[in-house]
């Protein structure tokens, strides 16, 4: 099962630069899709199935034209879980799961910290989510959770950790998460498979950031550790341009 995630800031806007020509090319199983910044009655979802997805589930944000996540799959899904139960998550269309027969895999768009205020409220959700993927893997152990976590990880994940360190997606708090989140059951399949440095998924518009590879890797594909053994490889995708993120891909084999 070949699995993409890919943030596109504004599904329509990625749909207008080929997104759809790409994704036929790219031919994933399954797309974990962020800040679609849509509603699914907004987009020409008949161009979605002709590319080979009759089966696209969206959750978008009651705010119109902010976050939203979708996941388009060629495969039917055995159940559709939309968002997480926790009201001020929901809200804001972060959280959407496909479950499969040997897989579930959910889309996930966590908060930037932009501000003190989104900072709290980043720390608050990533706490409370941590507890619901605790409670979540007790039912479903097989899990992959794709999506931009806003966070890099480690040093070899952005491209100044001297001059970001005080910065939101790189403060030691936020690292801390992420990396309890892994211990606490997860692998990072990238970095599972590839260990170079200036490895990115983000670039700034800024400063012609990505011509000069000035970017940071804040999104993931986390494979839950019972499916270690189906993991084939994990790769970015840089060459895919209808967004200031890129997509990656994890494949299990099953």
């Amino acid at each position: 099962m070949k699995i993409i995630s890919y943030n596109v800031n504004g599904i329509r806007a990625a749909i207008r630069k080929g997104f759809l020509d790409w994704l036929q090319q790219a031919d994933p199983d399954v797309i974990c899709i962020q800040e679609t910044k849509a509603t699914k009655d907004q987009v020409e979802v008949a161009e979605i199935e002709a590319a080979g997805y009759p089966y696209h589930y969206w959750f978008s944000a009651q705010k119109k034209g902010y976050s939203g996540v979708a996941i388009f799959s060629k495969i039917e899904p055995n159940n559709v879980a939309y968002g997480t139960g926790i009201d001020y998550m929901d809200f804001e269309g972060r959280n959407i799961r496909l479950d499969f027969e040997d897989v579930s895999v959910m889309s996930l768009y966590l908060p930037s910290g932009t501000n003190i205020a989104r900072l709290d409220h980043k720390l608050g959700y990533m706490a409370d989510f941590q507890q619901y993927i605790d409670e979540l893997k007790q039912e479903i152990p097989n899990l992959v959770i794709c999506g931009d976590y806003n966070i890099c990880h480690q040093p070899i994940d952005i491209h100044d950790p001297v001059r970001n360190k005080n910065v939101s997606g790189f403060l030691p708090v936020e690292r801390e998460w992420i990396g309890n989140f892994i211990d606490s059951g997860f692998i990072d399949s990238f970095r599972y498979f590839n260990k170079e440095p200036h490895q990115y998924t983000w670039w700034s518009y800024r400063a012609n950031a990505r011509a000069n590879n000035k970017g940071w890797r804040i999104d993931y594909n986390m494979v839950a550790e019972p499916l270690q053994e189906n993991l084939k490889r994990a790769v970015i995708l840089p060459e895919a341009y209808h967004s200031d993120h890129c997509p990656l891909l994890v494949e299990l084999e099953f």
